[in-house]
């Protein structure tokens, strides 16, 4: 009987030392493995979608895919989609920063929004003024509104250690309701947007004949300076000590309280930029859902190019390629709007899940546990 018991503590012993599945971190992942990883994800979330698509419409899954090219590439859409791009590219590139430093600022939405309504307060008010000094003070108070709203967490976080993404994040909503305010100051008919008839003092240039070129070129010069900001630059070095250890920074003579106000100032005037741009140079208007969600998905975007700003110029096309493909495929399809947030849903979570595969490795111990079994039944 003892033997009996003593044999079962030594195969539980094994079972413990040896499970079925263990994961580990890898220590490095090449470029090649990684691109490949993520191709493989997002060939499979296409897979998934053509065969919701199929049992759901009964439509050929080749009609699925052409839709959601057309729906990003086809005739007058390529300029809606680079404007998109655009617009998203910029609030990653802003919200970047902070995120490298490991302030987790959620607030990108909201200080869209300040910006926009500060822009939109001088195009309403500087008719007396000429054009190009109004066109200045649109831009001066747009990024001047985004880095105080930006600021304003920066200092809570750096004296007194609030929650930042709790803070940034109810930020968002005050400056709704603060643009909710100012369309029933501004326009006494009850509308929800206060629109060009309104908004007509400072508007920035288009140009060749674009509506759209100026805020492309804005962004792809943020692109460029924000990657040099950040891997050439001392602050850019600041940020990485801050963001890799606060006390190590302190150590050797940075000013951690400095850095994070800063770095926090330099997001929100560019989220502010931003704002300018969708108020001063694309729509001339301005309602609650200007930003239309791209402060939250942004931080997506962000993430998913390991805040590297010219890989998130690639994980930016493709997030939008595959949210205006999808709104596409419910159009034409004749389907509710919301599978097309189904479908982008479900690529999204692959893209997201198969970092999980690039972070880490699955080792399944068949082998290693049958040999184990095989020792211990020699031994009895």
């Amino acid at each position: 009987m003892n033997k009996e018991i003593a044999a079962s503590e030594k195969a539980n012993a094994h079972s413990k030392s040896a499970p079925f599945i263990t994961i580990t971190k890898r220590d490095a992942s090449s470029l090649k493995r990684n691109i490949v990883v993520r191709i493989i994800a997002i060939a499979a979330a296409l897979v998934v979608s053509a065969l919701l698509t199929l049992f759901i419409t009964g439509e050929n899954p080749i009609k699925l895919f052409s839709t959601v090219i057309e729906g990003a590439f086809g005739q007058f859409r390529i300029w809606g989609t680079a404007q998109s791009v655009a617009m998203l590219l910029g609030i990653a590139l802003a919200l970047t920063p902070a995120f490298k430093m490991k302030f987790w600022n959620t607030g990108g939405e909201g200080q869209v929004l300040i910006g926009a309504l500060a822009s939109a307060l001088v195009m309403m008010t500087a008719g007396g003024l000429p054009h190009w000094l109004a066109s200045i003070l649109v831009i001066l108070a747009g990024v001047l509104a985004g880095a105080i709203w930006g600021i304003i967490p920066a200092i809570f976080k750096a004296y007194w250690k609030t929650n930042e993404t709790l803070f940034t994040l109810m930020m968002n909503y005050v400056a709704i309701q603060l643009i909710k305010y100012f369309l029933k100051v501004a326009d006494g008919s009850g509308s929800s947007t206060v629109g060009p008839s309104l908004l007509l003092y400072g508007r920035l240039p288009v140009l060749f004949n674009q509506q759209y070129m100026l805020n492309i070129i804005v962004v792809a010069a943020m692109t460029i300076m924000m990657y040099i900001y950040l891997k050439i630059s001392k602050h850019g070095y600041e940020i990485s000590v801050v963001g890799e250890s606060e006390n190590t920074a302190k150590y050797i003579g940075i000013n951690v309280k400095k850095v994070v106000i800063r770095t926090m100032a330099l997001s929100g005037a560019l989220c502010g930029l931003i704002g300018v741009l969708l108020v001063g140079a694309t729509s001339y208007s301005i309602d609650p859902n200007l930003a239309g969600g791209n402060g939250f998905t942004a931080i997506m975007v962000s993430w998913l190019a390991k805040f590297n700003p010219i890989i998130m110029i690639f994980t930016t096309l493709l997030i939008v390629v595959l949210s205006r493909g999808a709104e596409n495929v419910s159009m034409t399809l004749g389907l509710n709007k919301s599978f097309s947030d189904i479908l982008t849903g479900i690529i999204l979570f692959f893209i997201i899940g198969c970092e999980f595969f690039i972070n880490y490795q699955i080792h399944f111990n068949i082998g290693k546990k049958r040999k184990e079994e095989a020792e211990d039944n020699g031994n009895n």
